[in-house]
């Protein structure tokens, strides 16, 4: 189905934030075609009440002419509430567009669920300080069309992450969201580190992902819900997690645990 679409002139690209590893985002889009069900975004649909999370998109289409003329010191993330490389960006090409007006010096970090940043590489290669990454989860068959439903498939933002890799493109793997029973972090592992530079780790955000997705993790998935909810189980979960990270011996920059804290490796 095709999401509406929302155009908007936007007054400026770059917005101070609090998000681990970033002084700055930057969304030339708000919403994700993606539609995935534990979206931490959704909370923007108190904002713009176009509809259910991920029917429509806000472009902002002054973006790559706003670029032009603005600046980041420090490290700006692209994007927060929404995906750069969600299906319509392969049309409209905002992404692409911002990339090639912006400041080829701003130190920038990218997330996606998308192979179709690979089409990019060229524009990567321009900047001085960039780190390309994909969110990898391991999610597939029934479960992945339940919770991300429009997202390309794990073996294709696996792949992705090994062409920037062989393009020397700084690349990182994402693993997010960390859900007992149903992610297997050293796997995951196992399969991208030869050819990721760094990693970040998240575990799941409960409240942030929304009392519908609680609902239907406990009625689908009760043991993995159980330790989520229950201190000592999911202290001893996340313990045990952060132990087969230290013990793979890769470099992490970064491993989000919204509770009980957050821990940060430079």
């Amino acid at each position: 189905m095709e999401p509406k679409i929302i155009k908007i002139k936007a007054k400026k690209a770059f917005t101070p934030t609090r998000i681990p590893g970033a002084d700055y985002v930057l969304n030339q889009y708000i919403g994700c075609q993606h539609a995935c069900k534990y979206c931490y975004a959704k909370f923007m649909c108190k904002w713009h009440k176009h509809g259910k999370w991920g029917s429509w998109v806000v472009v902002k289409e002054n973006l790559p002419e706003l670029v032009k003329n603005e600046s980041a010191e420090g490290k700006v993330y692209m994007s927060s509430v929404s995906d750069p490389y969600q299906p319509i960006e392969k049309e409209i090409k905002l992404t692409r567009r911002v990339l090639e007006n912006m400041d080829k010096k701003t130190r920038l970090g990218i997330l996606t669920k998308s192979d179709l940043i690979l089409r990019d590489i060229d524009v990567f290669k321009e900047f001085k300080d960039i780190e390309v990454g994909l969110t990898v989860n391991g999610f597939d068959g029934e479960l992945k069309k339940e919770i991300e439903p429009f997202s390309p498939s794990n073996e294709k933002r696996i792949h992705a992450l090994k062409v920037l890799y062989e393009n020397g493109i700084k690349n990182y793997a994402f693993i997010s969201p960390i859900i007992p029973n149903l992610v297997d972090v050293g796997e995951l592992i196992r399969e991208t580190k030869n050819f990721v530079n760094f990693y970040w780790f998240e575990f799941l955000n409960l409240k942030a992902s929304g009392r519908e997705f609680g609902e239907w993790l406990r009625e689908n998935y009760a043991e993995s819900h159980e330790i989520l909810t229950h201190k000592i189980k999911l202290e001893r979960y996340v313990e045990n997690v952060i132990d087969v990270i230290k013990n793979s011996r890769i470099c992490v920059k970064g491993i989000c645990i919204h509770y009980p804290k957050l821990v940060v490796v430079r």
